[in-house]
C-alpha cells in the first residue's frame, strides 16, 4: 500500500502487491529464531527527542511520554547463522498503569513496511479505553532497518526534492524519465547496503524478530495487535509459529493472495473512488470552500490544478524556518491522498482549505498545506524499508510492458493514484537482492482459531476483498465489518461498537458468535463551524504540521 505521506511514520500504514504462487511456511526448525536466544530486555529512559516527538504527538490524548521506556535486542541479521552478525531492533514499552502485573503485554506494529512501530507503542496505548491502560503494556518497535533500529536502512534523501517530475499517465516522456529515475534509486539502495541488509529484511525476517522479541519479553504466548501491513506480519507469524499465539487482532487487513504486485493494482481502483467521493463531499460545502456546486467541477478543479502546476509549480519559502517549499502535481497528488485514507474532519477540511487558499491566490497556504522542501534532503527511510521489503518478499514481474499495460488499463477509468503508485513501486523492476516466496498464510498445523479482524467495505489502502481472503485462510476467525466506511484500519477511530468489540476480546478472550458482525459507518464529517472562505485564507496557518497532529489523534 502507498503509504500515507503525511503521516508516514506514524499512522496506520499499508502496501500491497503481486499474486504470486505462495510458498509453504518456513518450519521453526529451518532459519527461524529457534536457535537463538535473545538476551532479556533492560527498560530505560527513551532519548530525549524521542520523547518530545511522543509528547507533542499523542499527549493531548494521554501523558505517555511520561511513561514511554525504551530498550534495544540485538537478533541476527540471518536467522539461518544465529552466532553470525547482529543487527539491533528498537522496543519502547508503555507500561500498564493498573495495580499489581499486567495482564500481558501487547505487540504493535502499525504497517508499511517502513512505518516506526516505536512510536505506534504510545499511540496505541494513548488511544486505548482506561481498563485496557490499566490491563496491558503496549510494546512497540522498529522493524529491522527502521527508525531507531540499527541500521537504518536509507537510499536516496534528494530522491524526494521538490518539485518532481510529473507521474504523468502512462506517456513516453513520463516513462522515460520516472524509469531512470527509479532505476537509480533502486542503485542507491543496493550501493548503501553496507552488510547486506536487503538479503535478510523481508517478511519472513521480521516473523522470526517477533518471536526473538516474545521470547526477550519472557512471555510463553504472543499477544498482537497488527495494522494494515501489520496485519500481514501478523498472520505470517501466526503461520509460522501457531503454537506462541494467544490473542491477536488484525486491522485493515491485507489479501494475502494478491502481494504485492496485484495488491497495488486493486488499491488505485478503490483510491480512485474514495478520491471521488471527497471532490462531492467539497462540492457538497461549497458556500465554505468555493471550489463548485457540482463534483465534477471541483474535479476538473483539481485535474487543471496539476496541469498548471506541471508547468508552473508553486513555490514559497517560510520566512520562519528559510525553508523553501514547492508544490508541483506530485506533491499534490501525493498528499491530498490522506483524504482518501481516512474520512475525518481534521484530513478532509484541511485539505479542501489548502485548495481554497490557492483559488484564493494564498499561496503560502497551499504551500504550507501541499509542500516538499525543495533542498536540505527528504528522509527516505519508510520508503526504502518499503520497498526493500515488498521487492523481496516475492518477485515482481520484471516485464515493463505488463507493467504498461496493467497501469494504462486501471488508468482509463481510475486515473487520481495509478501512476503515482506505479512510480512509487517501480523500483522493484531493478532491485538489487534476490527475491523468496512470501509465507503461505494459514498453511499450518495448529492455527490459532481466535483471531480476531476489523475492516471497512471501503478500505482504500487494503480493500474489502482482501480481508474475506483473510478469513478463509485464517479458520475459526471473526471479522468485524464497518458498513460504508472509507477509514483504513477502524480500531481507535470513533466507533464505540468498533472499539468495544477490541476491548471485550483483549480483557475477556470474548469474539462475536457469528463469523462476521457489521457496524454502522460513521458518517462523513463536516467543516469546523466557524470555517468560511473568508477565514480559510491569508493566515498561512495550516501546516503540514498540525495536519499531521490532527491526522494522526
Amino acid at each position: 500500500m502507498k503509504r500515507i505521506v503525511v503521516v508516514a511514520a506514524v499512522a496506520c500504514l499499508g502496501l500491497t502487491g503481486l499474486g504470486a504462487t505462495s510458498a509453504q511456511a518456513e518450519s521453526p526448525s529451518a532459519g527461524s529464531a529457534g536457535g537463538f536466544n535473545p538476551a532479556s530486555l533492560k527498560w530505560h529512559a527513551c532519548p530525549a527527542d524521542f520523547v518530545k516527538t511522543v509528547h507533542d504527538l499523542y499527549d493531548v490524548i494521554y501523558p505517555v511520554s511520561k511513561i514511554v521506556q525504551c530498550a534495544e535486542l540485538s537478533v541476527p541479521l540471518d536467522y539461518a547463522k544465529p552466532g553470525g552478525k547482529k543487527i539491533t531492533l528498537q522496543l519502547t514499552k508503555t507500561p500498564h498503569t493498573g495495580k499489581g502485573p499486567a495482564k500481558g503485554d501487547i505487540v504493535v506494529n502499525p504497517g508499511g513496511p517502513g512505518g516506526s512501530g516505536a512510536l505506534f507503542g504510545p499511540r496505541v496505548f494513548a488511544q486505548n479505553s482506561a481498563p485496557m491502560r490499566e490491563a496491558y503494556n503496549v510494546i512497540g518497535f522498529d522493524p529491522r532497518g527502521v527508525g531507531m533500529s540499527v541500521p537504518a536502512l536509507t537510499c536516496d534523501p534528494n530522491y524526494g526534492h521538490a518539485p518532481r517530475p510529473d507521474y504523468g499517465t502512462g506517456d513516453r516522456e513520463s516513462v522515460r524519465t520516472w524509469l531512470k529515475l527509479t532505476k537509480a534509486y533502486a542503485e542507491s539502495c543496493a550501493k548503501n547496503d553496507k552488510i547486506g541488509l536487503l538479503d535478510h529484511i523481508k517478511t519472513i525476517d521480521s516473523v522470526h524478530d517477533v518471536e526473538s522479541i516474545r521470547r526477550a519479553l519472557g512471555n510463553d504466548k504472543l499477544d498482537w495487535y497488527g495494522a494494515s501491513y501489520g496485519t500481514y506480519l501478523g498472520s505470517a507469524y501466526a503461520t509460522v509459529y501457531p503454537k506462541n499465539v494467544d490473542k491477536m487482532v488484525l486491522d485493515g487487513v491485507v489479501g494475502p493472495s494478491d502481494v504485492w504486485y496485484d495488491a497495488n493494482l486493486n488499491q488505485d481502483v478503490q483510491f480512485d473512488k474514495n478520491f471521488e467521493y471527497y471532490l462531492g463531499w467539497i462540492a457538497k460545502y461549497d458556500a465554505t470552500y468555493k471550489l463548485g456546486k457540482k463534483q465534477r467541477e471541483v474535479r476538473d478543479f483539481f485535474y487543471d490544478l496539476r496541469a498548471k502546476l506541471k508547468k508552473n509549480p508553486v513555490r514559497y519559502t517560510d520566512p520562519d524556518s528559510g525553508q523553501t517549499l514547492a508544490v508541483g502535481p506530485d506533491e499534490l497528488t501525493d498528499t491530498i491522498l490522506n483524504a482518501a485514507y481516512r474520512r475525518s474532519q481534521a484530513v478532509w477540511h484541511g485539505y479542501a482549505a489548502g485548495l481554497a487558499a490557492y483559488k484564493a491566490g494564498d499561496t503560502a497556504t497551499f504551500a504550507l498545506t501541499f509542500g516538499g522542501p525543495t533542498s536540505g534532503g527528504v528522509p527516505d527511510n519508510g520508503n526504502a524499508v518499503y520497498l526493500a521489503v515488498q521487492c523481496t518478499d516475492v518477485q515482481w514481474p520484471l516485464s515493463w510492458k505488463k507493467w504498461q499495460r496493467d497501469n494504462d488499463r486501471i488508468h482509463r477509468k481510475h486515473p487520481f493514484e495509478t501512476w503515482a503508485n506505479a512510480w512509487f513501486n517501480a523500483p522493484c523492476l531493478f532491485w538489487g537482492a534476490k527475491a523468496g516466496e512470501p509465507v503461505d498464510i494459514g498453511r499450518t498445523r495448529d492455527l490459532p482459531k481466535n483471531i480476531l479482524m476489523f475492516q471497512s467495505t471501503h478500505d482504500a489502502a487494503t480493500p474489502y476483498a482482501g480481508s474475506l481472503d483473510m478469513q478463509r485462510r485464517l479458520k475459526g476467525s471473526r471479522l468485524v465489518v464497518q458498513d460504508g466506511d472509507r477509514t483504513h484500519c477502524i480500531v481507535h477511530r470513533g466507533s464505540a461498537e468498533v472499539d468495544a468489540y477490541f476491548d471485550a476480546y483483549f480483557l475477556r478472550g470474548e469474539r462475536p458468535e457469528e463469523r462476521t458482525v457489521h457496524v454502522p459507518q460513521l458518517g462523513d464529517p463536516t467543516p469546523p463551524a466557524q470555517a468560511s472562505a473568508k477565514t480559510l485564507v491569508g493566515t498561512g496557518s495550516l501546516t503540514a504540521a498540525r495536519l499531521k497532529a490532527d491526522i494522526i489523534r
